[in-house]
């Protein structure tokens, strides 16, 4: 699925490298200019805490956009769990061209090698169980596809990518449209093919939804007793997506309920940047 997400990236990635240049590089580094122009030096990146990786093609193409003569030379790959003080990667080139890309190489990949490690994580608790741990919406601006990326790096697994890919009927939509069964007839005839979720807060709505024909219902902080039920309510007819008030201590049981998804948030944004730092050598 990272490969396949990756290959999808390409203009996306250098779209994201191009303004995180700009917003760095400017004008032109005036600090690089201090190091004679034809001054060639080496550096390597190491991680001070371990973490999974993700990142790689950012990077490459930050170096790629800075001066493409530069050589990265990865020891590792997208998804490989490392070691405080493990060498990541290496570079030569100019002095100037690593220096001016260090930061947005590494902000790039300490902010999505977070989102894998986060991810990880969670997927490690869950181990076993069979259900599958989504991301939401709650990414960084600009970032989405970057940070969704990176949580397939970490073992979890994509919900919709935005508001045009799938359909998310909640409360609001479902009084807006007149009950639940209006609402998911209009879902399938603005956008036939395209997922219907609906969200429900009580096994009496689950049976609405159910009813209507859904092909996702979302349990919204239901309790464990009430999973159960709706598990066995559905009867494989649709899958189920727990959500709300999911945490360490409550995902384990919640994904032995047996229901198919749990979508968490914090996959993406309760993220704490990987500690990285770039020794030069010249």
């Amino acid at each position: 699925m990272a490969n396949l997400l990756l290959e999808q990236l390409t203009e996306e990635i250098k779209a994201n490298v191009r303004i995180a240049l700009a917003e760095d590089i400017g004008s032109g580094d005036i600090t690089a200019q201090l190091i004679p122009a034809d001054q060639q030096a080496s550096a390597r990146v190491i991680t001070r805490e371990p973490a999974v990786i993700s990142g790689v093609a950012w990077v490459n193409e930050v170096f790629r956009q800075v001066d493409n003569k530069v050589k990265v030379n990865w020891l590792v790959s997208d998804g490989q769990r490392v070691e405080a003080n493990d060498v990541l990667f290496e570079l030569e080139g100019k002095a100037r061209s690593l220096l001016s890309g260090e930061r947005a190489a590494l902000n790039f990949l300490q902010s999505l090698s977070a989102v894998a490690t986060r991810s990880q994580y969670f997927a490690d608790m869950v181990e076993g169980t069979g259900v599958k741990l989504l991301d939401t919406r709650k990414t960084l601006p600009g970032l989405r596809l970057a940070q969704k990326y990176a949580v397939t790096c970490g073992g979890c697994h994509n919900h919709r990518i935005g508001l045009y890919d799938a359909f998310l009927i909640k409360e609001n939509h479902i009084a807006a449209c007149g009950g639940v069964a209006a609402t998911v007839k209009a879902a399938h005839r603005i956008a036939p093919g395209k997922p219907v979720e609906v969200e429900v807060e009580n096994l009496d709505e689950l049976r609405e939804a159910l009813a209507a024909g859904a092909d996702i219902i979302m349990l919204d902080e239901l309790s464990l007793e009430d999973m159960r039920t709706a598990v066995k309510l559905a009867a494989s007819k649709v899958k189920l997506e727990a959500s709300g008030g999911v945490n360490e201590q409550s995902i384990r049981a919640i994904a032995e309920t047996g229901v198919d998804y749990i979508s968490l948030g914090t996959l993406t944004k309760d993220i704490k940047a990987i500690d990285l730092s770039m020794r030069l050598s010249l």
